[in-house]
Order: C-alpha cells, then structure tokens, then sequence
C-alpha cells in the first residue's frame, strides 16, 4: 500500500514523500491515519537529526516517520495479532515504549514506517509487542491523538504521594476530597487537569487556580464554570496573583492554611519558592513543567520538609496505564482535551510547523494527514472566512462549541477540505 509521510533524512530536513510500504508481516498492523498533535519534542528531533539520542544514525539513508501522537484505523491485521485486534477499531499509540537494551527507541523518532504524520502506517512489532496499541471507542480522532498529554497530566496526580503520621507507608495520588493548588494553570495544559479533577475518579474539594493574565483567568472560567464545579463537588477558584503577596493571597484562599497537593506548571524558581511556602502538613509540591536547561535551580524550605513533613515530585509523563484512563474517560464523554487545541492544519503544512514549532504561539497544534490544508489558528477562522467559505463554515461551528475544536468541526473539515497529494 502506498502511503505519504514525512521523513527525516538529516538535521531540519524534512521531506514529505509518497512511497510504497512494505507488505505487512505477520507481526505487525496495517493501519490509517487521521490525526496527529505536533510535539515539541518532534522539533527538537527534526532540528538535531542523527544527533538526537532517539533517531538512527543512518536516517540519510533510511529515513524515519516524525510524529508520535496519532490515531487513527486499522485496517489489517497481521497474524500473530488477530485474536486481540481487529479491523475498523480505532487506537492510540503509547510511544513510551521500554524494549530492553533498546530503552530509547520510539514512534515518531525511531522507526522507518511507524510514525504519525503519513496517511498510512505499519503498526511495527515493537509496539504491539509492548502493548502500546491501545484502542478508543469513543468519537472521533483529535482526542485520541491528544491521550499522550491527557496521560501526562494523569501521571502528575498519580505521582504525587503523602504519607501516614507514624507510618512509612506512602499513599499515592492526590488528597481525595482535599485542598489542591495549581500554580500557573491556566493555560491549556492547566485547563487540561482542571477537566480531570472536576471529572475524574479522584477530586480535590478545593482547586485554585493561578495566573498573572485577567484574560487567560476570565476565558478559563468561561471553559470550566464554577458552577459546573460545584455539581461536580469541587470548590473551584480562579485567582490573579499579579499584585500583593501571592503567598498571603493564596493562604487567604484557604483559610489562612496551606495546601495538601501544589502543582506548579510553569519552570519558574519563583514558583518552587511560593509552593514551598504555601504546603500544608504533609503537603506535596509536584514539579509538572519541565525546564529547558539541565542547571536549573530553585529555593525549597528544607526546615519544613525535616519538621513539617513536605515532599517534592517530579513528573515528566503518563505510563500506558495513565493513558488507557485518558482514552476511557474520553470515549465515556467525562473529559474532552479539546482546551489543547490551538490550530489545525494539513500534512501538507507539518513541516513547516515543526520547524517553527517554538515560535507559533498557543499551545497543540493538530495536523489532519489526509488532507491538504495551512496551519491556521482557531481564533484567526472567521477572518479568514471572509474569503474562504470553508473557514467561515469552521468559524461558524467553532463560536457555537465555545470557540473549541470539536467533533463536529474535525467532521466537517475531514469530509470538505481537499485530500493531501504529492
């Protein structure tokens, strides 16, 4: 079967190419793909090519597919597989893939037909070995790609622990029924786990929210409603910490006390300082962003942490685990990562965005493989509606889903846009 992908051949160079796939063997899976979320981590890979610790050194010769958050269908099963799988399901890929003495290698960096910006791949047997196909019953193909970061933010809360006074016991997760503070959470990501918290199997009874911007605050309570909190027993407040102290701020929040559980969602030192403070007994900070350079430092009270019971986290992603409970909950309709969702485009406009990715504003952007369509912003569709007939129709269902990507948008884009071609 033919397919279009495209390839790294070297550092930035990118090709999108049609080519013949190799028959499918009896270990592995033929499927389509619809949909794949562009990571920043496929950037950092296409900028250093061979360099990379997950690419092949001889990538000139024998090209691998960029892109790791895909879903799409499969559409043939080789033999080995065909008591778990079928035709017509839809999947994910887990791409945190653990094959001994190859610990480093993954979809979307690694292999030379298993990647997600093609129209069609070869499902290799690595990761059906792994069990990293994972299937989702649910609508549609955009939540699907997003599992990989839905499982990032499940693993945070799942990272985080406290323990039992006089015991060495430690019990993972969040406080259920507690007091939980995400710093810098308002952003897509921020909003992300807000939707887990207000749907998800384990709840806070207080989550308060941060940000420096009024704008991003007010739309985030447009998103995820208060009210809507409430009914879900959740004491959701969203609140700017620009002026005074953000620590007597937000103590004030709480009733003078700090907080069992202190995300903290920006690489920030001033962060870490002002989550150190605001810990209750036994409280837990977890380090969710992660910073850019290796030397990164910041101010922990180690008085608390000796007397006061305080433990710090880090998470840095979601196991298979994680990502099966993201993709459930998705296809039962609890939680909907759309909020990620900034901009779409075609394969025909992917290369461009990994090779930009840093520099293109608002957070994932969703590229469509079958199609043929310009990386455009969802809020930049009704100008460009003016000309464009299919973007006024897009910015039409998209002012009437809350300005989100949606179901009905992802339909209506796949059956109009034009079909992608070398």
């Amino acid at each position: 079967m033919k397919t279009i992908a495209l390839r790294l051949y070297g550092k930035n160079d990118l090709r999108l190419e049609e080519y013949e796939l190799p028959e499918l063997a009896d270990d592995e899976i033929l499927a389509d793909i619809n949909s794949n979320s562009i990571c920043m981590s496929s950037h950092k890979a296409t900028i250093q090519g061979a360099d990379h610790k997950r690419v092949p050194a001889d990538i000139a010769e024998n090209p691998t597919i960029m892109g790791h958050e895909f879903s799409g269908t499969i559409l043939e099963v080789g033999k080995k597989w065909q008591d778990k799988f079928k035709p017509g399901q839809k999947y994910s890929i887990q791409p945190a893939l653990s094959i001994p003495g190859r610990e480093l290698e993954a979809p979307g960096y690694s292999f030379r037909h298993t990647g997600g910006n093609m129209t069609n791949v070869l499902i290799c047997s690595e990761v059906l070995e792994q069990d990293c196909l994972l299937i989702y019953e649910g609508e549609g193909f955009f939540k699907s790609s997003l599992s990989e970061p839905v499982s990032c933010i499940i693993g945070g809360f799942n990272s985080s622990y406290h323990f039992e006074a006089g015991t060495y016991d430690h019990k993972m997760g969040i406080v259920e029924g507690g007091t939980m503070l995400i710093l810098a959470g308002a952003g897509p990501m921020g909003l992300g786990a807000v939707d887990y918290l207000m749907h998800g199997p384990r709840r806070p009874g207080l989550l308060v929210i941060t940000d420096i911007d009024q704008v991003r605050l007010d739309r985030a309570a447009e998103i995820y409603t208060v009210e809507e909190a409430k009914e879900c027993g959740v004491d959701l407040r969203y609140v700017n910490t620009s002026e005074g102290d953000p620590v007597e701020i937000l103590k004030a929040e709480n009733g003078g006390e700090g907080y069992d559980d202190v995300f903290v969602y920006a690489p920030v030192p001033a962060l870490i300082e002002q989550a150190s403070r605001l810990l209750a007994f036994n409280g837990c900070l977890n380090f969710f962003a992660g910073p850019a350079k290796e030397d990164w430092f910041a101010s922990v009270n180690f008085y608390d942490i000796h007397y006061m019971g305080h433990h710090v986290v880090g998470s840095s992603g979601g196991n298979t685990d994680d990502m099966r409970a993201g993709l459930d909950l998705m296809a039962q309709g609890k939680i909907n990562p759309t909020v990620m969702i900034t901009h779409v485009g075609g394969l025909d406009s992917a290369a461009q965005t990994i090779y930009d990715l840093p520099n293109i504003p608002g957070a994932k952007k969703l590229i469509y493989t079958q199609i043929s369509f310009p990386l455009v912003a969802l809020e930049d569709f009704e100008e460009q509606g003016k000309t464009d007939p299919l973007m006024a129709e897009l910015a039409n269902i998209t002012k009437a889903n809350n300005g989100l990507w949606s179901i009905e948008a992802e339909n209506y884009l796949l059956k109009n846009a034009k079909p992608i071609a070398v």
